[in-house]
């Protein structure tokens, strides 16, 4: 890895001083890992060749990422916790700016955006360290990689507690959309369509009172209490280390007629399989991708976990869902910030390795959607988890979203060969990722230990092959 420049690039000069409050919603993500994506795009030779690249592309993306930053203060600000404020909030003071590095790799592109397993730590070059300490830390950084000849990447390090997967893919597609428009005449600044023109509105997010006592009234001691590992004072902002796992990171794909497959067969056992302490509907119900590919990759991770250590057999599944649009008022879907809650599904821990155990896991997560908007559940997902990994249940998560269209981040050159969700090696839990696939579909990112992985793929591809007779004899 050669790197080239090493830079800091601000909004306008114009730009006024801004200060965001961070929710509920945030605070909870207050030191945990940035949310890292890798965006990899193919180039004709000529546009990859070097001297081109850092001499015309280069200074495209900067300037198009500037004008964007206008619109997006708070990511090329802070987050900050003066002594004489009860909570943290993120600050924009002129002269600001976001960290970009631009670099130039002689790793093979090929193999970057192959979907078959490889190891987690070849891709981590391709992402931006993000700064933090104990009294401030960056809310952004960049890092652009050439691969002559072959075509670039652009890898994203954003904190959590800013934004979440939502606005991290609104605040990338708006950078995108101002690089494929932006002429030569630096006069002529293109403008963003509404829905990619941010709301910053903290108005908006009302705080259940239940909440209240964690968020508002003891946050010190609430952030103590999450991380008893770290012996810092409980406003300390830095980021505590989640170091990447030493495993192997694939792709998986989930074609719409797979997710029909899975659907029709989950449907076809729906009234036949029994859940304890349930009722039974005489409608079946009608199940989003959503529900079916969390339940057919929760079971798969679940029992390739399980068959290489036989002793893990408890597992759990949790979610972190959307409110924006299940608050009352709504919520705007151009809504800049956290607003996702995590939610855990009431599947007893021996489900995931029942033999139909899908169709369990997917009555279950389609019960808590269901449920999503009520108070109620904002403060069960709050303690269950920590009460199940304590009892030594395996935590199986996702992250991100197959809705965020991010395979429409074209920066002028084309859509993305390949989105990776590279801070999955970062989580404590086994943690798969959503994205839309290209073609339509699902693309399921994973990262786990390389038996294990071995293990699921196989798991993966067998389910897909039995047809539907067999599944429903």
């Amino acid at each position: 890895m050669k790197i080239h420049e090493q830079c800091m690039v601000a909004p306008p000069p114009s730009a006024p001083k801004t200060s965001l409050t961070l929710t509920f919603f945030d605070l909870f993500w207050l030191r945990i890992h940035p949310l890292e994506l890798a965006f990899f795009y193919s180039l004709p030779s000529q546009q990859s060749n070097p001297s081109f690249f850092f001499a015309n592309v280069v200074p495209k993306l900067k300037t198009s990422l500037s004008h964007t930053l206008q619109h997006f203060l708070p990511l090329a600000g802070n987050v900050v916790w003066p002594s004489d404020s009860p909570k943290p909030f993120v600050q924009f003071t002129p002269g600001d700016a976001v960290s970009v590095v631009v670099t130039e790799s002689d790793a093979e592109f090929d193999q970057e955006i192959d979907y078959s397993p490889r190891e987690t730590a070849p891709t981590r070059p391709f992402i931006p360290h993000l700064h933090s300490s104990e009294s401030l830390a960056s809310v952004m950084s960049i890092q652009i990689t050439l691969f002559p000849n072959k075509g670039f990447s652009i890898g994203t390090s954003t904190h959590h507690a800013v934004l979440d997967g939502k606005s991290a893919a609104m605040f990338i597609k708006a950078w995108a959309s101002l690089c494929r428009t932006q002429t030569n005449d630096e006069t002529q600044i293109p403008s963003l369509v509404p829905e990619l023109l941010p709301s910053f509105d903290r108005t908006l997010v009302k705080e259940p009172a239940h909440l209240r006592p964690f968020f508002t009234e003891n946050l010190t001691g609430f952030l103590s209490n999450i991380y008893p590992q770290d012996n810092s004072d409980g406003r300390c902002l830095k980021i505590l280390a989640f170091p990447p796992k030493d495993a192997v990171r694939a792709t998986f794909v989930l074609t719409g007629e797979d997710l029909e497959k899975i659907k029709r067969r989950v449907l076809s056992k729906w009234e036949v399989v029994e859940e304890s302490n349930s009722t039974v509907s005489s409608k079946l119900p009608n199940l989003s991708s959503f529900v079916v590919t969390c339940a057919y990759v929760a079971v798969c991770i679940a029992k390739a976990i399980h068959g290489v250590e036989r002793e893990k057999d408890k597992f759990a599944f949790g979610f972190a869902a959307d409110w924006r649009f299940r608050s009352e008022p709504r919520i705007p879907d151009n809504y800049f910030g956290n607003c996702v809650w995590n939610n855990l599904v009431d599947a007893d821990p021996l489900d995931f390795l029942e033999e139909e155990g899908v169709v369990l896991v997917a009555k279950r997560i389609h019960r808590k959607v269901k449920m999503l908007g009520q108070e109620t559940v904002l403060l069960e997902g709050f303690s269950q988890f920590v009460d199940l990994m304590k009892q030594g249940v395996q935590i199986i998560g996702v992250t991100m979203s197959n809705r965020f269209g991010v395979y429409d981040t074209n920066f002028g050159f084309g859509k993305p060969s390949k989105v990776e969700i590279t801070s999955l090696d970062r989580n404590s839990s086994q943690t798969f990722g959503l994205v839309e696939s290209k073609d339509g579909g699902v693309e399921v990112g994973m990262v786990m230990n390389k038996h294990a992985m071995d293990l699921f793929a196989t798991l993966f591809r067998q389910g897909l092959c039995h047809d539907d007779h067999e599944s429903s004899s």
